[in-house]
């Protein structure tokens, strides 16, 4: 069958649209978070697995391996807050910033025991995923990347693969070798004709449109949004008013947990995910945001949509072609950036 066949075409092109909906998120977490900080945040796709997987072993009844790890990297935060608060003479701040810690761990520790063997509805278990993935963010910004602010941008990408591996691994232990599935937010089809779309699927897409024009807000609206739209575009310039740069970067670490959460959620229903699936989503993600340079959001979305229909055009006509395909991608854009963009040394921060 051609692919333009009439009842094909449309079939794949709203599959791509999905697919490409969500790695839309993913690109604008990944440009987000390299405006801000400088990092080529490669693990954006580990945070899609384990909002995936934590809402799956919420649904088993079991206590999903994710707490340990913010328990551990709350731990680890608090241990460096304080030590940071005593060295500048805060003795009062050491101690407040060691009980939030140790305050929110306790509090996450006791709502997670306490729900997962209920298999609360599904809306309390999307909280409590979202609850436990979303800190990983600024955990991860304050345990990996903060200490390395001053570092270049290569001492920061060797750093993201490193942390790439590590989350990967841990979810390996955590949740196992076998992929698992999520159970859909709504069922059925919407009947247009002989065409029919199925409700999981514009669901995505309209969520995916929200939180994208939802962000757009935050941006023009918002004084956390303006804070980190000046950081990313001048980092001096919003240090030099008074926008910490340790702030922003944990604030941009934070929306980019909750952009690849909810990605994991929304993606879930769709196909399996394992503990190595969010990396190959992940890098789908990153084809876009470097379509985008690294700095335009609205072409980083546009060539995200772009990734998702030209996998969803090659699985069918050239199926075991598909990933090569997409990854082929990124060799002319990076070529027409390299011959186009003005090369300059790296700004002192």
């Amino acid at each position: 069958m051609d692919i333009f066949d009439p009842t094909i075409f449309p079939i794949l092109t709203t599959d791509g649209l999905t697919n490409g909906a969500v790695y839309a998120l993913l690109s604008l977490a990944l440009v987000l978070v390299f405006a801000v900080t400088r990092v080529i945040f490669i693990p954006q796709g580990e945070f899609v697995m384990f909002g995936a997987l934590t809402l799956a072993s919420l649904q088993a009844g079991k206590v999903p391996g994710t707490l340990t790890l913010v328990l551990a990297l709350l731990a680890l935060g608090a241990v460096l807050n304080v030590v940071q608060a005593l060295r500048g003479g805060h003795p009062q701040a050491a101690l407040r910033s060691a009980a939030l810690g140790l305050g929110f761990g306790a509090l996450l520790w006791a709502l997670t025991g306490w729900l997962a063997p209920l298999r609360a509805p599904l809306a309390a278990q999307v909280l409590l995923t979202l609850l436990l993935v979303v800190p990983l963010g600024p955990l991860l910004y304050r345990v990996v990347y903060q200490p390395l602010r001053n570092a270049t941008v290569l001492v920061l990408l060797i750093a993201s693969v490193a942390l790439h591996l590590a989350l990967t691994g841990l979810g390996l232990a955590f949740f196992g070798a076998e992929g698992s599935n999520t159970p859909a937010f709504v069922s059925g089809d919407l009947k247009l004709g002989s065409f029919s779309l199925s409700y999981q699927n514009l669901l995505v897409m309209l969520v995916s449109l929200a939180l994208m024009a939802g962000l757009a807000l935050f941006f023009d609206r918002t004084l956390l949004g303006k804070a980190l739209r000046a950081t990313a575009v001048n980092r001096l310039g919003a240090r030099l008013v008074g926008i910490r740069p340790e702030f922003a970067g944990s604030l941009a670490f934070t929306v980019a947990a909750l952009m690849g959460a909810l990605s994991g959620l929304l993606i879930g229903p769709k196909f399996p995910i394992g503990y190595d699936t969010g990396f190959l989503i992940g890098l789908k993600g990153f084809i876009g945001a470097i379509i985008g340079g690294l700095s335009s959001f609205p072409l980083a979305a546009i060539g995200a949509v772009l990734v998702g229909l030209i996998e969803s055009y090659a699985s069918f006509s050239l199926s075991q072609w598909k990933e090569v395909i997409v990854f082929t991608l990124i060799l002319p854009v990076l070529l027409w950036r390299s011959l186009t963009t003005r090369h300059h040394d790296e700004e002192e921060d």
